[in-house]
């Protein structure tokens, strides 16, 4: 049985961007947060992440962002969210 990470960093990504010329993703976001988890599940079934303005339901296996709100608002189209686990320590 898996346990449920505490914590996730949001990336938000342009979508066109393509080739990052090297850069890593992290330096091509546009925004980051760094959400825990808080206990709750949302619509979608998965754990509600919360944190620095961002709300988002996270499929704790696959780090797929299931739902997102940035700000209260539903993301601006063509920004991607990606979810990166982020250790303790």
């Amino acid at each position: 049985m898996s346990t449920v990470p505490k914590r996730f960093e949001i990336l938000l990504v342009p979508a066109h961007v393509e080739d990052r010329g090297g850069a890593a993703v992290a330096d091509s976001a546009v925004r980051s947060a760094v959400v825990e988890t808080t206990g709750r599940y949302g619509e979608s079934g998965y754990p509600i992440y919360e944190g620095h303005g961002i709300r988002a339901d996270i499929d704790p296996e696959t780090r797929t962002v299931e739902a997102l709100l940035v700000d209260g608002r539903e993301l601006d189209y063509g920004l991607t969210p990606l979810a990166r686990t982020v250790t303790d320590g």
